[in-house]
């Protein structure tokens, strides 16, 4: 059953999804009833997160018809997460889109929930986390892959600090929200923050998502995610990594082949219309960066737990 937070609503010959540039203030979902206009909702930031993006994709082929045009102008929206690749790839390969896209979508929830039980057994009782960027049940079709983890661990009595994710506040504005909503005490934080808390000891364990896990096991996730795991090994604090199968990507052989989104400067200047930076001033607006394998404890898929991942451990458990 799909959990409360709906990020995604097929509907038989329209996809609903719920609008995350409004969230936390307003629940308003966006109609789409062809591929580009779901394109459009992913490149725009209505729908994000790796899973939810290549699952929008995947309905986005059913309202085309699987038209060639759509499979074109889907592949364009973004190019970093590798499920949405992989999500118009097995369309391509279907006799039927929409059993396809129903069951993408639901092999994710699946995937989610056991990456949540798997990753719920490395988090100690009573354990501060620290998590980057949102990947909860907006971020995929349900329940999530790193806030996943953390849910299943809501009984062991853990904490969360969520960064807040500079530029675009997911954290602030996404993460920080779920947590509310499930009851799991959340402090909220400025990334730049986050060596301060982890130099006197007031993190335990860190957690994150990924947009494409290259063979060797370097991971693209949400900006800010690399000096987070350098912070962490800096002082012993373990750093997970939880994503399902769909977000390996085999043919990169590591991760400085993996593709950078830069995203608009504005996102940078300001924020819904108030802009605090001045007029002139050149900008820069990566929207991910990598965290070589080495500095990752271990990744958490629903397969399993590769720990201090390598190219032969990660292809021995996703072959």
């Amino acid at each position: 059953m799909a959990d409360a937070v709906q990020p995604i609503r097929w509907k038989g010959d329209r996809l609903e999804l719920l609008d995350q540039r409004l969230l936390p203030e307003k629940t308003v979902y966006i109609t789409c009833r062809t591929a580009a206009e779901v394109a459009a909702a992913i490149r725009d930031m209505v729908v994000r997160g790796a899973p939810a993006i290549g699952c929008s994709a995947a309905f986005g082929v059913v309202l085309s018809k699987g038209s060639a045009d759509a499979y074109e102008v889907l592949a364009k929206s973004r190019p970093t997460a590798v499920n949405l690749f992989w999500a118009l790839e097995r369309m391509k390969k279907a006799k039927d889109l929409e059993a396809e896209a129903v069951a993408i979508y639901e092999e994710d929830l699946a995937a989610n929930r056991a990456m949540g039980k798997l990753g719920a057994e490395l988090i100690p009782e009573g354990a501060r986390v620290m998590t980057h960027c949102n990947t909860g049940a907006l971020a995929t079709a349900g329940y999530g892959t790193a806030l996943g983890v953390i849910r299943s661990a809501k009984d062991k009595k853990i904490s969360v600090i969520a960064n807040e994710t500079r530029p675009y506040l997911q954290g602030a504005r996404l993460t920080a929200w779920e947590l509310v909503q499930e009851g799991i005490p959340c402090t909220l934080i400025t990334d730049s923050m986050a060596g301060h808390l982890m130099s006197r000891g007031e993190v335990d364990v860190v957690i994150v998502g990924a947009d494409r896990i290259a063979a060797n096991g370097d991971v693209a996730n949400k900006i800010g995610t690399y000096p987070l795991a350098v912070l962490a090994k800096r002082h012993g604090i373990p750093f997970y990594v939880a994503a399902p199968l769909s977000t390996f990507d085999p043919s990169i052989p590591d991760g400085s082949h993996i593709p950078i989104e830069e995203r608009p400067a504005s996102e940078v200047t300001g924020y819904r219309g108030t802009r605090w930076a001045p007029e002139g001033v050149s900008v820069r607006n990566p929207a991910f960066d990598v965290t070589p394998a080495e500095l990752i404890t271990g990744i958490i898929c629903e397969k399993g737990v590769i720990l201090d991942p390598d190219k032969d451990r990660i292809k021995r458990l996703t072959s």
